[in-house]
């Protein structure tokens, strides 16, 4: 396509919000107008599902839960008088307990006030809070946050030993619809270790997000905890950013919640218009499902110009793979569906991957996000006439040019700068963009089986390794890993008791091994109290 044409093809598909001075432009993907004529009908079918979605439908039938995200950030929508007040009243209650804090009316038995959080959550518990701090956390801030957000054993050391001389000033978020998820589980009853180490009242100093009535609520209550604040069950993880999940611990960094909500009604009121070419998340879905031939084919690569929006593609990772990755359709056949996310920031990737990107497989396409504001205040030149911002707009324009013509599409994503208002509007029009695209495959984007899949495997694996233990206790002399399988009844499982015997030997948990390692038929395992380690 000549640059004459070119040019007309970018104002043709160029969508602009004014409200929020948003920019989307999809003038790079090589659809024609015959594709979006194809794809009309199953768009009206997705502003159909969306809309039906809102007004309070079923869509996580697994869990007979509604999903109602888009109520958060304006209550007037939700379904009936007693969620609307439910989602008032709670933020209410964020800002309520926020100004306390601040005005130190609510502070730690042993410190004058509280200067750092440790949030411990996992999935959207975590990512959308993570991505938030990075992007919007002032760099002096009320109160400095850390997050839990695995059960790696080094992981939670290197927080607690990051914060140890200041345990005593710091709040604890533990979040957990449930309260019975393993992870935030973890995180919690290892903190409550290190508090009760340093002779710390835990319950004076933690707080709850949870499930009302959950096993988490019910221990903050029955402990005396300053506050459990509630996760409604048609809040899904991966869309909880606009709930307490989120607007806690940002209200509590100092970020503005009422501009990130708002942001995100005001992107909301956008993509409910059911008109392909003025609806920016319609767009995107429109671009993934050409650039996926509608079958997960490609790759999203997304690349924020930003540092502060660095974990925005770990964040989308989540909320695009677990809504779309899907092996049955809606109508139970196999489909096997799904878009892999990844991507870093720039220009970083112009010394990383983009070599692969441009010159390598054509299995991909790319998401620029590019922020207009190069900082707040004047750059000074790095040579005459050119700052820092220049250099890294003129990176994204040229990598987006060079891409293109070597036939790779993208799509450019364009903020004016990075505040909590944008930060809102670019969570719902993903929110959004991944609902409509459900629609368009035939997949519901609103339950995650394969996810409660692998909690139901872990827990098996753990009773396993309880009767193996007992196995080991009772026997009077070395069993081979082969004789432990078959005490246990579990021969078909052999593998799986040598891997947790290795693990146990190497943590001093009480299992030596003798033998030759690199030959696992060989060895042989014993009991020891002593708790000493395996080498490995």
């Amino acid at each position: 396509m000549d640059a004459t044409a070119l040019w007309q093809r970018y104002q043709d598909w160029l969508y602009y919000h004014s409200g929020l001075g948003l920019y989307l432009d999809i003038s790079r993907m090589g659809f024609d107008d015959a594709f979006v004529a194809t794809m009309k009908p199953k768009f009206d079918k997705a502003f159909k599902d969306m809309a039906t979605l809102e007004a309070g439908a079923i869509a996580n039938p697994d869990e007979n839960r509604m999903v109602g995200h888009y109520w958060l950030r304006n209550p007037d929508l939700a379904p009936t008088p007693e969620l609307k007040q439910e989602i008032v009243e709670g933020v209410s209650q964020v800002e309520e307990f926020v100004k306390k804090v601040q005005s130190r009316d609510i502070k730690p038995p042993f410190a004058p006030q509280f200067t750092d959080i440790i949030s411990i959550g996992i999935g959207g518990s975590a990512l959308g809070p993570q991505f938030v701090a990075e992007a919007l956390s002032p760099d002096i801030g009320p109160l400095a946050i850390h997050f839990i957000d695995n059960t790696d054993p080094a992981g939670i050391d290197r927080i607690l030993n990051k914060i140890k001389d200041k345990l005593s000033s710091t709040l604890v978020i533990t979040i957990s619809k449930s309260g019975g998820t393993p992870e935030p589980r973890n995180g919690m009853i290892e903190v409550q270790k290190a508090f009760a180490a340093q002779k710390l009242d835990f319950a004076k100093q933690a707080i709850a997000i949870t499930g009302t009535d959950s096993q988490l609520d019910k221990l903050a209550k029955s402990e005396g905890w300053i506050a459990s604040f509630p996760m409604s069950d048609w809040v899904g993880g991966r869309t909880s950013e606009l709930s307490a999940v989120g607007l806690l611990p940002a209200a509590l960094q100092g970020i503005d919640i009422r501009a990130m909500l708002d942001g995100a009604k005001v992107m909301d009121e956008a993509t409910r218009i059911p008109d392909i070419k003025n609806n920016p998340a319609a767009l995107l879905a429109l671009s993934w499902y050409f650039a996926c031939n509608g079958r997960g084919e490609k790759d999203m690569v997304v690349l924020p110009y930003k540092d502060s929006l660095l974990l925005f593609s770990r964040y989308l990772q989540q909320l695009v793979m677990e809504s779309i990755g899907k092996e049955k359709d809606l109508d139970g056949n196999t489909v096997y569906q799904g878009i892999s996310v990844y991507g870093n920031k720039g220009s970083t990737d112009q010394h990383a991957y983009v070599q692969q990107l441009r010159e390598g497989v054509p299995n991909f396409f790319l998401t620029f996000i590019e922020v207009l504001e190069d900082r707040q205040g004047i750059s000074p030149e790095v040579e005459p006439g050119v700052t820092s911002g220049d250099y890294l707009s003129g990176l994204l324009q040229g990598t987006r040019q060079a891409l293109y013509e070597n036939h790779r599409d993208s799509i450019t994503v364009t903020i004016p700068q990075v505040n909590p208002r944008t930060v809102g509007a670019l969570i719902a029009l993903y929110e959004r963009a991944v609902g409509f695209y459900g629609s368009l495959v035939n997949v519901n984007a609103y339950h995650q089986p394969g996810v409660e899949a692998g909690k139901k495997a872990a827990a098996a694996v753990l009773d396993l390794q309880q009767l193996v233990l007992q196995v080991i206790k009772d026997a009077p002399t070395p069993l081979s890993v082969s004789e432990i399988a078959k005490k246990a009844g579990r021969p078909e499982q052999i593998e799986t008791i040598y891997k947790t015997l290795r693990h146990l030997a190497a943590n001093g948990r009480g299992v030596a091994l003798q033998g030759t390692l690199a030959q696992p038929g060989t060895l042989t395992a014993t009991y020891q109290r002593d708790g000493s380690k395996t080498p490995s």
